[in-house]
């Protein structure tokens, strides 16, 4: 099987080696395997569960929540029917941030293309004044 550091493993999934300790010193990496120096090492199996981790957290589960979830899997296949609403619930809260984001987005971009076209119209007003000033000139 091969193994990868912490560096090695940052770097796949695109996160900081400090990010890492951080999640394991949460509990979220438990069973951390180790080499004789007493280094983590990741196999692509743990590697995979960093992953969901680190999807989990960037939906904004808590950390906490994310505590359960592991515990849960150590427990092993009775806890899979919690997990299973863990993720739904969790689906349906993303889903719904989602659609908040969106409307604010569309909110945002009716700003943006306000500012835009007064902009304009700012300059095509500058535009014609300086030419009918040239004109009086």
């Amino acid at each position: 099987m091969k193994y990868y550091s912490i560096s090695e493993a940052a770097a796949r999934i695109g996160i900081p080696e400090s990010t890492i300790r951080y999640y394991e010193k949460k509990g979220l990496l438990p069973h951390m395997e180790r080499d004789e120096a007493g280094r983590r090492l990741f196999s692509e199996d743990r590697i995979s569960f960093l992953k969901i981790i680190i999807y989990l957290k960037n939906t904004h589960m808590p950390i906490s929540s994310i505590r359960q979830y592991v515990d849960w899997m150590l427990e092993g296949d009775s806890t899979t029917e919690l997990r299973l609403e863990m993720f739904l619930k969790h689906k349906q809260a993303v889903l719904e941030e989602i659609a908040l984001m969106t409307e604010s987005l569309q909110g945002i971009d009716k700003k943006i293309a306000r500012y835009t076209n007064y902009l304009k119209n700012a300059e095509e007003r500058t535009r014609e004044e300086n030419n009918g000033e040239e004109v009086l000139q």
